[in-house]
């Protein structure tokens, strides 16, 4: 195996099933879709144009939405609150570390440590800054895909009239889909930081070590 490739191996993972499951989501989604117009006696769309169908846009940000929304409230959250025995948690009584200071920078330190300044302020919250804009790009994606999709199933079962992204942002549907996804991703974020407590996984940074005291906060 290449350097390279070693050295990458989680990402390239991570992102090559993400790339898989995603075909096969579109797929999926394409055969349930012409399942759903051949039932009301439209005609079947392509798969290029399933793509870009209100269908797919909304299944695929609805998620998205939900996946970012935890991981963003989740980075920024560990910055401040701790749970005992947990390797998820920071360590307890540590509020700030000293590396996360101009003082402590190196020569090879990032370009906006030595700037200071306002670059310093946004690189010091650069990450959970990310994730809540990928958050907000998933929302709206999300929210436009549904209205297209909400006015499709409208048109073929009762003929309405379409309604705007606002209309449909004020739907209880719109707010049923994000609901059912955030709670989800919630609890999952939970139950992790709780059984990592009491259960262990060699050889994973998620866990503490096997040998570790329950009581043992932080990684």
């Amino acid at each position: 195996m290449p350097r390279w490739m070693k050295e990458n191996a989680l990402s390239i993972t991570m992102l090559s099933a993400f790339l898989v499951f995603l075909v096969l989501h579109s797929i999926f989604g394409w055969h349930a879709h012409n399942d759903e117009l051949r039932e009301y006696g439209s005609p079947p769309l392509e798969y290029l144009g399933y793509l870009t169908s209100g269908h797919f846009i909304e299944s695929v940000f609805e998620n998205w939405e939900s996946e970012f929304l935890q991981m963003a409230g989740y980075v920024l959250l560990t910055s401040y609150l701790v749970q005992h025995g947990s390797s998820e948690s920071k360590p307890e009584g540590q509020h700030d570390r000293p590396e996360d200071y101009r003082e402590q920078a190196r020569p090879d330190s990032p370009r906006p440590v030595h700037t200071g300044g306002l670059p310093l302020v946004l690189y010091r919250n650069s990450l959970s800054l990310a994730l809540f804009l990928i958050f907000a790009g998933s929302f709206v994606g999300h929210l436009l895909g549904g209205t297209a999709e909400y006015n499709r199933e409208q048109a073929l079962q009762s003929g309405a009239a379409p309604v705007s992204a606002w209309d449909f942002l004020r739907t209880s549907e719109f707010w049923f889909q994000s609901m059912q996804n955030w709670q989800s991703e919630f609890l999952a974020v939970g139950a992790l930081i709780l059984l990592s407590i009491v259960l262990r996984q060699h050889g994973s940074p998620e866990s503490k070590p096997v040998t570790a005291p329950h009581a043992m906060t932080g990684g």
